[in-house]
């Protein structure tokens, strides 16, 4: 786990038992660094602006502001256990850090009742993947956010290695295998990328006009694009 991974931890585990205190050994056992690194890292978030205090005694421990709290999600145990599902089949796609963190959320804030109804329900449910799955580099997901240029280290089907720089246009997702969808400068064309042949993505100061993109120009022969987008008639 990165520092910064740790102090995101961090606050999410002091929100799921605000108002009550955690001690700086038992997060530094949680998260398998000193209880010197904890008391470092709460300081980092407290001068960030977090609202992190301590509470002093035998039971006391450092306190994260209630108000400071996500509110209690709403949901039924069959729309939380659709949400599980969703966030964990994104374990191989570009998402897979963010899906993470949304899925801590998620439980951070679903009452105890509905969140060992749905676990229950969560451990009968698996995905079948390949034998060793993999996934496409960390960052990629914020190259559609972010507009900018990637240069790619690349390797294709048949071994070949290649260094290209990428005007990122989109993600097609089938199965475990997830595609980035960009304008190769190196062929002066639309291609598709397989994360896991991605060895290497590195952003570019440069930001990219935004190119079109249609699902015609993609050239699906098998199956059937699918948008992931939020409908109209959602609100």
């Amino acid at each position: 786990m990165t520092r910064t991974d740790r102090l995101y931890a961090l606050v999410e585990e002091l929100r799921a038992v605000a108002p009550r205190p955690r001690s700086a050994r038992w997060l530094a056992d949680r998260f398998g660094v000193s209880s010197r690194t904890i008391e470092r890292d709460l300081s980092a978030l407290q001068q960030s602006g977090v609202p992190i205090w301590a509470e002093p005694g035998r039971t006391g421990g450092y306190c994260l502001d209630t108000a400071h709290s996500l509110s209690p999600l709403g949901f039924t145990v069959d729309e939380a256990l659709a949400v599980m599902v969703a966030l964990g089949a994104l374990a191989t796609s570009p998402f897979r850090d963010s899906a993470t963190s949304a899925l801590r959320k998620v439980v951070a804030v679903t009452d105890d009742r509905r969140l060992r109804e749905t676990a229950d329900l969560a451990a009968r449910i698996h995905l079948l993947g390949g034998e060793e799955p993999t996934g496409a580099p960390r960052g990629l997901d914020a190259a559609l956010r972010t507009g900018q240029v990637l240069r790619i280290s690349y390797t294709d089907r048949d071994g070949g290695a290649t260094v290209r720089d990428v005007e990122p246009m989109g993600f097609v997702g089938k199965g475990d295998n997830w595609y980035l969808i960009a304008w190769c400068r190196l062929r002066d064309g639309l291609r598709a990328f397989r994360g896991d042949r991605i060895v290497q993505a590195e952003p570019l100061v440069e930001r990219a006009a935004r190119r079109t993109l249609r699902a015609e120009d993609l050239g699906i022969v098998e199956g059937r694009l699918r948008e992931v987008g939020l409908g109209r008639n959602t609100a």
